[in-house]
Protein backbone atom coordinates (compact mmCIF):
# COMPACT_ATOMS: atom_id res chain seq x y z
CA UNK A 1 0.00 0.00 0.00
CA UNK A 2 1.45 3.26 -0.87
CA UNK A 3 1.38 6.34 0.80
CA UNK A 4 -0.91 9.04 -0.04
CA UNK A 5 0.28 11.91 -1.89
CA UNK A 6 0.47 14.54 -0.24
CA UNK A 7 -1.06 18.40 -1.39
CA UNK A 8 1.29 19.80 -3.80
CA UNK A 9 2.69 23.68 -3.51
CA UNK A 10 1.11 25.58 -5.86
CA UNK A 11 3.78 26.21 -7.86
CA UNK A 12 2.04 26.96 -10.50
CA UNK A 13 0.25 29.84 -9.17
CA UNK A 14 3.19 31.73 -7.49
CA UNK A 15 4.87 31.07 -11.04
CA UNK A 16 1.79 33.18 -12.60
CA UNK A 17 2.01 36.04 -10.14
CA UNK A 18 5.51 35.93 -10.23
CA UNK A 19 5.64 36.04 -13.81
CA UNK A 20 2.88 38.97 -14.53
CA UNK A 21 4.89 41.24 -12.01
CA UNK A 22 7.69 40.56 -13.78
CA UNK A 23 6.08 41.43 -17.04
CA UNK A 24 5.03 44.54 -15.80
CA UNK A 25 8.01 45.68 -14.83
CA UNK A 26 9.98 44.54 -17.89
CA UNK A 27 7.24 46.35 -20.04
CA UNK A 28 6.82 49.57 -18.37
CA UNK A 29 10.93 50.00 -18.05
CA UNK A 30 11.47 49.74 -21.86
CA UNK A 31 8.17 52.07 -22.55
CA UNK A 32 9.60 54.75 -19.74
CA UNK A 33 13.28 54.39 -20.86
CA UNK A 34 12.55 53.92 -24.61
CA UNK A 35 9.51 53.92 -26.77
CA UNK A 36 8.07 56.85 -25.32
CA UNK A 37 10.62 59.03 -25.43
CA UNK A 38 11.66 58.37 -28.59
CA UNK A 39 7.93 58.66 -29.74
CA UNK A 40 7.65 62.40 -28.51
CA UNK A 41 11.11 63.10 -30.32
CA UNK A 42 9.10 61.24 -33.54
CA UNK A 43 6.63 63.62 -32.76
CA UNK A 44 7.89 66.72 -32.28
CA UNK A 45 10.45 66.00 -35.23
CA UNK A 46 7.32 65.50 -37.70
CA UNK A 47 5.68 68.62 -36.08
CA UNK A 48 8.53 70.75 -37.01
CA UNK A 49 8.63 69.62 -40.47
CA UNK A 50 5.17 69.84 -41.40
CA UNK A 51 5.14 73.57 -40.22
CA UNK A 52 8.25 73.97 -42.26
CA UNK A 53 7.23 72.25 -45.26
CA UNK A 54 3.61 71.88 -46.36
CA UNK A 55 3.99 68.82 -48.50
CA UNK A 56 5.86 66.65 -45.72
CA UNK A 57 4.50 63.39 -45.32
CA UNK A 58 6.00 61.93 -41.83
CA UNK A 59 6.95 58.06 -42.07
CA UNK A 60 5.45 55.50 -39.79
CA UNK A 61 7.59 55.51 -36.21
CA UNK A 62 7.35 51.91 -34.38
CA UNK A 63 7.77 53.72 -31.56
CA UNK A 64 4.64 56.08 -32.49
CA UNK A 65 2.46 53.07 -33.18
CA UNK A 66 3.30 51.31 -29.72
CA UNK A 67 3.56 54.40 -27.96
CA UNK A 68 0.11 54.71 -25.84
CA UNK A 69 -1.19 52.72 -22.84
CA UNK A 70 -3.31 50.31 -24.37
CA UNK A 71 -0.48 49.15 -26.73
CA UNK A 72 1.45 48.54 -23.20
CA UNK A 73 -1.00 46.69 -21.58
CA UNK A 74 -1.27 44.28 -24.54
CA UNK A 75 2.08 42.96 -24.46
CA UNK A 76 2.16 43.04 -20.62
CA UNK A 77 -0.63 40.39 -20.81
CA UNK A 78 1.24 38.99 -24.38
CA UNK A 79 3.97 38.32 -22.04
CA UNK A 80 2.24 36.80 -18.96
CA UNK A 81 0.24 34.70 -21.57
CA UNK A 82 3.44 33.18 -23.34
CA UNK A 83 4.86 32.74 -19.58
CA UNK A 84 1.89 30.67 -18.63
CA UNK A 85 2.00 28.79 -21.83
CA UNK A 86 5.97 28.19 -21.28
CA UNK A 87 5.26 26.44 -17.69
CA UNK A 88 2.85 24.51 -19.57
CA UNK A 89 4.88 23.61 -22.20
CA UNK A 90 7.76 22.80 -20.03
CA UNK A 91 5.56 20.50 -17.57
CA UNK A 92 4.31 18.49 -21.20
CA UNK A 93 7.53 17.56 -22.39
CA UNK A 94 9.06 16.59 -19.03
CA UNK A 95 5.68 14.25 -18.92
CA UNK A 96 7.07 13.07 -22.52
CA UNK A 97 10.69 12.18 -20.94
CA UNK A 98 8.26 9.26 -19.18
CA UNK A 99 6.90 7.88 -22.44
CA UNK A 100 10.55 7.27 -23.13
CA UNK A 101 11.14 4.84 -20.15
CA UNK A 102 10.08 1.48 -19.59
CA UNK A 103 8.06 1.73 -15.99
CA UNK A 104 6.83 -1.77 -16.51
CA UNK A 105 9.38 -3.95 -17.35
CA UNK A 106 8.18 -6.83 -19.49
CA UNK A 107 10.24 -9.36 -22.10
CA UNK A 108 8.31 -10.29 -25.44
CA UNK A 109 5.42 -12.31 -24.90
CA UNK A 110 5.60 -12.28 -20.75
CA UNK A 111 2.14 -12.42 -19.02
CA UNK A 112 1.02 -10.67 -16.15
CA UNK A 113 -1.71 -12.31 -14.24
CA UNK A 114 -3.96 -10.51 -12.07
CA UNK A 115 -1.61 -11.91 -8.78
CA UNK A 116 1.03 -10.09 -10.75
CA UNK A 117 -0.39 -6.88 -10.45
CA UNK A 118 0.50 -5.30 -6.68
CA UNK A 119 4.58 -6.25 -7.48
CA UNK A 120 4.36 -4.58 -10.78
CA UNK A 121 2.40 -1.35 -8.94
CA UNK A 122 4.76 -1.11 -6.48
CA UNK A 123 7.98 -0.47 -8.84
CA UNK A 124 5.48 2.32 -10.68
CA UNK A 125 4.95 3.38 -7.37
CA UNK A 126 8.41 3.71 -6.07
CA UNK A 127 8.71 6.61 -8.53
CA UNK A 128 9.10 10.35 -6.57
CA UNK A 129 6.22 11.79 -5.36
CA UNK A 130 6.20 14.34 -7.98
CA UNK A 131 6.77 11.55 -11.14
CA UNK A 132 4.02 10.21 -9.56
CA UNK A 133 1.18 12.51 -9.72
CA UNK A 134 1.99 12.58 -13.90
CA UNK A 135 -0.29 11.15 -16.26
CA UNK A 136 1.87 7.51 -17.30
CA UNK A 137 2.19 6.62 -13.49
CA UNK A 138 -1.46 7.33 -12.63
CA UNK A 139 -2.56 5.52 -15.41
CA UNK A 140 -0.43 2.55 -14.77
CA UNK A 141 -1.26 2.09 -11.28
CA UNK A 142 -5.21 2.34 -12.04
CA UNK A 143 -5.32 0.25 -14.55
CA UNK A 144 -2.75 -2.61 -12.79
CA UNK A 145 -5.05 -2.31 -9.12
CA UNK A 146 -8.42 -2.25 -11.15
CA UNK A 147 -6.93 -5.58 -13.17
CA UNK A 148 -6.00 -6.96 -9.90
CA UNK A 149 -9.79 -5.94 -7.99
CA UNK A 150 -11.71 -6.96 -11.52
CA UNK A 151 -9.61 -9.31 -13.62
CA UNK A 152 -11.18 -7.59 -15.99
CA UNK A 153 -9.34 -6.60 -19.10
CA UNK A 154 -11.61 -4.50 -20.87
CA UNK A 155 -12.28 -2.48 -17.43
CA UNK A 156 -8.60 -1.76 -16.99
CA UNK A 157 -8.97 -0.43 -20.94
CA UNK A 158 -12.15 1.71 -19.42
CA UNK A 159 -10.10 2.85 -16.65
CA UNK A 160 -7.37 4.24 -18.76
CA UNK A 161 -9.28 5.96 -20.68
CA UNK A 162 -11.13 7.56 -18.26
CA UNK A 163 -7.92 8.52 -16.49
CA UNK A 164 -6.53 10.01 -20.03
CA UNK A 165 -9.82 11.74 -20.54
CA UNK A 166 -10.13 13.42 -16.65
CA UNK A 167 -6.34 14.16 -17.65
CA UNK A 168 -7.56 15.85 -21.17
CA UNK A 169 -9.87 18.11 -19.62
CA UNK A 170 -7.83 18.90 -16.57
CA UNK A 171 -5.62 20.09 -19.39
CA UNK A 172 -8.00 22.18 -21.13
CA UNK A 173 -9.38 23.87 -17.88
CA UNK A 174 -5.85 25.66 -17.12
CA UNK A 175 -5.68 26.82 -20.26
CA UNK A 176 -8.82 28.97 -19.69
CA UNK A 177 -6.64 32.06 -18.26
CA UNK A 178 -4.47 32.03 -21.54
CA UNK A 179 -7.56 31.88 -23.48
CA UNK A 180 -9.17 34.98 -21.42
CA UNK A 181 -6.52 36.92 -22.17
CA UNK A 182 -6.49 36.26 -25.85
CA UNK A 183 -10.06 37.98 -25.21
CA UNK A 184 -8.90 40.11 -23.09
CA UNK A 185 -5.85 41.79 -25.89
CA UNK A 186 -8.04 42.89 -28.31
CA UNK A 187 -11.03 43.97 -26.11
CA UNK A 188 -8.21 46.60 -25.21
CA UNK A 189 -7.15 47.19 -28.80
CA UNK A 190 -11.03 47.90 -29.24
CA UNK A 191 -11.04 50.32 -26.00
CA UNK A 192 -7.71 52.64 -27.49
CA UNK A 193 -9.88 52.91 -30.86
CA UNK A 194 -12.92 54.36 -29.14
CA UNK A 195 -10.77 57.05 -26.96
CA UNK A 196 -9.09 57.62 -30.01
CA UNK A 197 -12.53 58.65 -31.46
CA UNK A 198 -13.27 60.40 -28.80
CA UNK A 199 -10.76 62.46 -28.44
CA UNK A 200 -10.84 63.36 -32.05
CA UNK A 201 -14.79 63.89 -32.21
CA UNK A 202 -13.86 66.48 -28.95
CA UNK A 203 -11.56 68.54 -31.32
CA UNK A 204 -13.69 68.23 -34.12
CA UNK A 205 -14.26 72.41 -33.42
CA UNK A 206 -10.52 72.68 -33.98
CA UNK A 207 -10.28 70.77 -37.23
CA UNK A 208 -12.78 73.09 -38.39
CA UNK A 209 -10.82 75.96 -38.29
CA UNK A 210 -8.16 74.40 -40.14
CA UNK A 211 -5.73 72.53 -37.09
CA UNK A 212 -6.07 68.94 -38.04
CA UNK A 213 -2.97 67.91 -36.30
CA UNK A 214 -4.96 67.25 -32.75
CA UNK A 215 -7.82 65.23 -34.75
CA UNK A 216 -4.85 63.27 -36.57
CA UNK A 217 -2.84 62.12 -33.48
CA UNK A 218 -6.20 60.88 -31.90
CA UNK A 219 -7.19 58.90 -34.78
CA UNK A 220 -3.43 57.58 -34.96
CA UNK A 221 -4.09 56.07 -31.19
CA UNK A 222 -7.35 55.05 -32.26
CA UNK A 223 -6.04 52.81 -35.27
CA UNK A 224 -2.63 51.98 -34.09
CA UNK A 225 -4.27 50.47 -30.68
CA UNK A 226 -6.56 48.22 -32.82
CA UNK A 227 -3.55 46.96 -34.95
CA UNK A 228 -1.41 46.32 -32.33
CA UNK A 229 -3.70 44.58 -30.79
CA UNK A 230 -4.95 42.30 -33.07
CA UNK A 231 -1.61 41.45 -34.22
CA UNK A 232 -0.41 40.22 -31.01
CA UNK A 233 -3.41 37.85 -30.52
CA UNK A 234 -2.93 36.30 -33.81
CA UNK A 235 0.54 35.78 -32.17
CA UNK A 236 -0.94 34.08 -28.88
CA UNK A 237 -3.39 32.13 -30.56
CA UNK A 238 -1.12 30.00 -32.51
CA UNK A 239 1.37 29.78 -29.63
CA UNK A 240 -1.89 28.71 -28.11
CA UNK A 241 -2.80 26.01 -30.65
CA UNK A 242 0.36 24.64 -30.67
CA UNK A 243 0.54 24.31 -26.85
CA UNK A 244 -2.71 22.57 -27.21
CA UNK A 245 -1.40 20.24 -29.96
CA UNK A 246 1.62 18.89 -27.81
CA UNK A 247 -1.19 18.63 -25.16
CA UNK A 248 -3.38 16.35 -27.19
CA UNK A 249 -0.56 14.21 -28.71
CA UNK A 250 0.90 13.80 -24.67
CA UNK A 251 -2.96 12.03 -23.65
CA UNK A 252 -2.99 10.13 -27.35
CA UNK A 253 0.49 8.93 -26.73
CA UNK A 254 0.23 7.66 -22.99
CA UNK A 255 -2.96 5.86 -23.86
CA UNK A 256 -1.51 3.81 -26.64
CA UNK A 257 1.56 2.98 -24.26
CA UNK A 258 -0.77 1.64 -21.49
CA UNK A 259 -2.37 -0.40 -24.06
CA UNK A 260 1.23 -1.21 -25.96
CA UNK A 261 3.13 -2.09 -23.20
CA UNK A 262 0.44 -3.05 -20.33
CA UNK A 263 -2.66 -4.31 -21.47
CA UNK A 264 -1.58 -6.30 -24.59
CA UNK A 265 0.12 -8.51 -22.17
CA UNK A 266 -2.52 -8.71 -19.67
CA UNK A 267 -4.40 -12.14 -18.86
CA UNK A 268 -7.02 -13.54 -16.73
CA UNK A 269 -5.61 -17.14 -16.72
Amino acid sequence: MSEPLSRPFPVEFVYQAFSLIVAVLLVHAVYVTLIRPQADAVLESNAIAMQTDETFVPERSIYVLVRDFEQESCFILMLWALAIMGFKAFETLRERKLLQMDLVPLSSGMRILPEDTREFARRVEALPVGARRLLLPRALITALHRFGSTRSIQNVSSAVQAVCESESDRLESELSMVRYIAWAIPSIGFIGTVRGIGDALAQAHRAVEGDIVGVTQSLGVAFNSTFIALLLSIVLMFALHQLQLTQERLVFDTENYCDDRLISHLRVN
